[in-house]
C-alpha cells in the first residue's frame, strides 16, 4: 500500500491478497538461493500478472535479493530496480519481462519445456527426480491471465505435452479493471483446465463465509502440485483482491490504483499496524523472512553435489553443458553449412530447411518447429524426433519427451512467447516457424523477446506475394517494415539459397537478440557468385555491394531484398547496356547494416550517388532514408490478389522493366547530366 501511495500508481489490490501465497511460495516451497540468482538448479517463478509486480518485488526483498527498502520506495520511477512491471536482465530474481497478459503462462510453458528438452540432452536415463536437472517451473496469473487467447493457446499445449514440472496458480478473484468479471467471465475455468488434461486443485478462502486466509490447505495444494509429474498443475485460489481494505476491497477500485492515504490508514488499523508509519518492516521479521536464504543455500549445496557427480560420470555431456549454457558455438560449426551450387532454382524456405538438417549434428542446442506448418516452413530437421509424449507421436511424426522437433499447433501466439519461455531458460535455442502474414498474430511475443534481448529465431515463410494463389489474406504487404520498427529485432531476407545459409550463420553468431527470417515460397535463381557477383559472406554486414558498375563508379544504385534481388541484377543489365553504369546494392538486413561504421556505409551507397532505386514487394515505407529525395521506390501499395506468382508480380509492377524505368526517374530528380535525353525523328 504504501509503495502505491509514494508512487501516486499502480496495483495494490492484487499484491495484498497474493501476499501470503507468495510468502509461503518463496519460503517453502521455491527451490532458490537469494545469494545467487542465477543458479541453474533454481525452480523459476513467473509472475504472468506483471501488473501486480509488488507480489514479486516483496518477496525479493524479504529474501534477501539485492533489493532494499529504498528501492520498494522507488516503484515506478525514473531508474529504480522496481518498474512498474518485472522486467528481465534489469532486477535480479526476475525470470521474465511481464506486462501483455496471457505472456507469462506461456513463457513458464516454455521454460517447463526446455527444462524437459534439457534433462534429456544431458541426463536422459536418471531416475524421476534425481536429476540435477530436474526443477519446477512455477507461475501466478490472474483472471485477465486466463481470459486472453494465448492463455488458452499455451495452456492447452501444455496439457498435452504433459508437463508435469509445471504450477500455475490462479488467482480467482472476480476483479478486473472493469470491477466484478461476471460482466464478461462466466465460464468455468477449471473445468476448462481439467479438460486440457491438467490436474486441478481448488483453495477457496472465502468458503466460511468469512475470509480464512487458510495458508495450510494452500501448502497441501502446492505440495500436491509439485508431486504431480505426469501433469501441469492448476491452483484455483479464491481470494478477494485487497482485503483486508475496509471500503475499496473486492472493488475494481483497488485493483489499479493508490488507495488513498484514509483507506490506508484504515487497513493498517485492522492489521494492527501504526497508521503513522510507512513502509514499517520490524527487524525481526526481516530477520525470519530472510532465513529462507539459509534453507536456499543448503538447497544449493545439496545440488551441487548431484551435479559434481553427474559433471564426473558424463565428462563429455559437461563439457557440451558448458558450451552451450555459455551460448558459445562449436569450433568449425559454420564448416556444416551447406554451399549451394548456381543456376539451380531453389525457394529460400527450402534452402533453410537443409540449413537445419545439416546444422542438426554439430548444434545440439538448436531444435524447434512450426505453427502446423512445417511441410510448408521446412522447420523439421530431417531424421529428429518429435518432442511429444509418446503416447501422441504419429506415423508421420514418430517422437518421445525428450524429442527436438516441436509441434505447436495452430497457436502462432503461444509459440512466440513459448520460445521466449525456452530462450529464457537457457540451455537450448530454439525457433518457431509460420507465415509472414502470421507474424501479426505473435507480435506481441516478439516484441517482448526483442525488449529482454533474446535469441530466439523467428522462421516467416511466404514473404510476399509471391506465395500466389492464396490471395490478399495471406500475402504480406506492410509486415515487414512493420517489423524493422520493432527496435532490436533483426529482419532478414535473403535473396537466394546461399544468402539464406549466412543469413543462418549470422543469426546464429548473435546470442543478444532475437532475429526474423522472412524466406520466399517461390523458386529463385541460385546466384553464381563467381561471375562479377560478390559473395554472399557479405550478407552479414547486412547490406553489401552484390554487383558494381562496370566502371566502378556509379551513376545510379539499385537496393533490392530477397526475391526481388534477381530483378534488380536484371535492371543492372539492362542499363549498362544503355551506358549507365548501375551498382546493386543486396540488403537482406537493415539492422545489420545500421550496425556497420559510417566508413562502411557510405562505401556501399556513396552520398555522393543520389539517383537511387529501392526494390521490395512491399509498402516502401522506410526505404526513403536510404534512396533520399531523389530517389523512386518499386514497391506495393495495396493489398495482393489471387494468382500465380508471376502474374501478380507482372500485373502489379514489380519488374526489371519496372526497376529500369524508375532508375530513369531517379536520374532525372538527381539532375544527372543527359538523364531524361530522349531521341527525335530529325525532322
Amino acid at each position: 500500500m504504501d509503495a502505491v501511495e509514494e508512487a501516486g500508481s499502480g496495483h495494490p489490490g492484487t499484491a495484498m491478497s497474493l501476499a501470503p501465497a507468495a510468502y509461503l511460495l518463496f519460503q517453502r516451497f521455491l527451490r532458490h538461493d537469494p545469494t545467487d540468482p542465477a543458479w541453474p538448479g533454481r525452480d523459476r517463478f513467473v509472475l504472468s500478472c506483471g501488473h501486480s509486480s509488488l507480489t514479486l518485488y516483496i518477496q525479493l526483498y524479504l529474501s534477501g535479493y539485492p533489493m532494499t527498502l529504498d528501492d520498494l520506495k522507488s516503484l515506478r520511477k525514473w531508474n529504480s530496480l522496481t518498474p512498474g512491471h518485472p522486467e528481465y536482465g534489469h532486477t535480479a530474481g526476475v525470470e521474465t519481462t511481464t506486462g501483455p497478459l496471457g505472456q507469462g503462462i506461456a513463457n513458464a510453458v516454455g521454460m517447463a519445456m526446455a527444462a524437459r528438452r534439457e534433462r534429456g540432452l544431458f541426463d536422459p536415463d536418471a531416475a524421476p527426480g534425481e536429476s540435477p536437472f530436474d526443477h519446477t517451473i512455477w507461475a501466478f496469473a490472474s483472471d485477465g491471465d486466463i481470459e486472453e487467447g494465448i492463455g488458452h493457446e499455451a495452456s492447452a499445449l501444455a496439457g498435452h505435452q504433459k508437463l508435469g514440472n509445471l504450477v500455475l496458480l490462479y488467482d480467482d478473484n472476480h476483479i478486473s479493471i472493469e470491477d466484478d468479471t461476471a460482466i464478461a467471465l462466466s465460464e468455468d475455468v477449471r473445468a476448462r483446465y481439467a479438460a486440457y488434461g491438467w490436474d486441478v486443485h481448488h483453495v477457496d478462502w472465502t468458503v466460511s463465509g468469512d475470509y480464512e486466509e487458510n495458508v495450510a490447505e494452500l501448502a497441501a495444494a502446492f505440495e500436491a502440485a509439485r508431486s504431480e509429474t505426469e501433469r501441469p498443475s492448476l491452483i484455483a485460489l479464491r481470494t478477494i483482491i485487497g482485503w483486508p481494505a475496509p471500503n475499496k476491497k473486492n472493488t475494481g477500485k483497488i485493483h489499479g490504483s493508490a488507495l488513498g492515504a484514509e483507506e490506508v490508514a484504515a487497513t493498517k488499523r485492522i492489521l494492527g499496524m501504526d497508521p503513522d508509519k510507512n513502509f514499517q518492516v520490524p527487524e525481526d521479521v526481516l530477520e525470519h523472512a530472510r532465513a529462507v536464504a539459509d534453507r536456499g543455500r543448503a538447497l544449493h549445496a545439496e545440488w551441487e553435489k548431484t551435479f559434481q557427480g553427474w559433471r564426473q560420470a558424463n565428462a563429455e555431456r559437461a563439457a557440451e553443458y558448458d558450451r552451450i549454457s555459455a551460448r558459445r558455438l562449436p569450433d568449425g560449426w559454420a564448416s556444416a553449412l551447406p554451399e549451394f551450387e548456381p543456376g539451380k532454382d531453389l525457394a529460400t524456405r527450402a534452402a533453410s530447411g537443409q540449413i537445419l538438417g545439416a546444422l542438426a549434428p554439430v548444434l545440439p542446442e538448436l531444435w524447434g518447429g512450426s505453427a502446423d506448418l512445417a511441410e510448408s516452413n521446412n522447420t523439421t530437421m530431417k531424421g529428429e524426433p518429435s518432442f511429444i509424449p509418446e503416447e501422441f507421436q504419429t506415423k508421420e511424426f514418430p517422437g518421445h519427451r525428450y524429442g527436438r522437433t516441436l509441434h505447436f499447433g495452430v497457436r502462432e501466439h503461444a509459440m512466440g512467447a513459448i520460445c521466449n519461455g525456452i530462450a529464457l531458460h537457457g540451455g537450448t535455442r530454439p525457433y518457431g516457424g509460420t507465415f509472414l502474414i502470421f507474424s501479426d498474430y505473435m507480435r506481441p511475443a516478439v516484441r517482448l523477446a526483442a525488449l529482454m534481448k533474446l535469441p530466439v529465431t523467428f522462421v516467416w515463410t511466404h514473404d510476399s506475394i509471391g506465395l500466389g494463389e492464396d490471395g490478399p489474406t495471406h500475402q504480406p504487404v506492410e509486415h515487414l517494415w512493420a517489423l524493422r520498427a520493432i527496435p532490436g529485432l533483426d529482419v532478414v531476407r535473403p535473396a537466394d539459397a546461399n544468402e539464406t545459409a549466412h543469413a543462418w550463420r549470422t543469426i546464429l553468431e548473435h546470442t543478444d537478440r532475437p532475429a526474423g527470417l522472412a524466406l520466399t515460397r517461390q523458386k529463385l535463381p541460385t546466384l553464381d557468385r563467381g561471375n562479377g557477383l560478390a559473395s554472399a559472406e557479405g550478407v552479414s554486414r547486412g547490406g553489401y555491394v552484390l554487383a558494381d558498375a562496370s566502371d566502378g563508379r556509379p551513376e545510379v544504385i539499385i537496393i533490392a531484398t530477397g526475391s526481388e534481388v534477381h530483378l534488380a541484377l536484371e535492371a543492372r543489365e539492362t542499363l549498362e547496356a544503355e551506358g549507365t553504369p548501375t551498382r546493386v546494392v543486396s540488403m537482406p538486413c537493415v539492422e545489420w547494416f545500421e550496425a556497420q561504421d559510417e566508413a562502411y556505409k557510405q562505401q556501399v551507397l556513396p552520398p555522393s550517388v543520389r539517383a537511387r532505386v529501392s526494390v521490395e514487394a512491399g509498402v516502401a515505407l522506410g526505404w526513403r532514408q536510404y534512396v533520399g529525395d531523389a530517389g523512386e521506390s518499386v514497391s506495393l501499395e495495396h493489398f495482393g490478389a489471387s494468382a500465380d506468382y508471376k502474374t501478380l508480380f507482372q500485373q502489379f509492377g514489380i519488374t526489371a522493366e519496372r526497376v529500369v524505368a524508375a532508375a530513369h526517374a531517379s536520374l532525372i530528380n538527381a539532375g544527372v547530366h543527359g538523364a531524361g535525353r530522349g531521341e527525335t525523328t530529325g525532322n
